[in-house]
Order: C-alpha cells, then structure tokens, then sequence
C-alpha cells in the first residue's frame, strides 16, 4: 500500500508539471454532417482545450501530499 501511495503521487506530481507547462492542448475531432446511402460527408474540425490552473494545483499538491504520506507510513 505504502508502495502504491508513492507512486500514485509521482504520477500526480509528473501530470501536474507536464500540465504547469503545456498548458493547452489541440485535438482533431472528425464529425458526420450528412449520409446518403453508403456515402458519407465528414468535417475534421481542430479544436484547443485548456487545463484549468486550479486542477493544476490540485494535482502538484496532491502528488507532493501523497508522497510525504507514503514516506512517512510504517512498513
């Protein structure tokens, strides 16, 4: 369990970093605007998302918390 808690926090920590830094992010999403029999007519759309600032913090501090917890447990 000890074990787990620590690396759940790495994990938490590292996501945290990687979103503090590339906070946004832009996916391609394909969408069906019409079909007619076996032809279809696809638009690719490039859309951008961006990782609030609070969940950013939530993750870094979490990570650091889990971390601490997982150090000090009793094995």
């Amino acid at each position: 369990m000890k074990r787990f808690v620590v690396i759940l926090g790495i994990v938490l920590l590292v996501l945290g970093v990687i979103a503090l830094v590339h906070p946004g992010f832009e996916y391609r999403k394909q969408t069906e605007v019409a079909k007619i029999g076996s032809f279809k007519a696809t638009v690719e759309e490039q859309k951008s998302a961006q990782v609030p600032l609070a969940a950013t913090v939530v993750m870094l501090v979490s990570g650091v918390v889990l971390i601490a917890l997982g150090l000090r447990a009793k094995p």
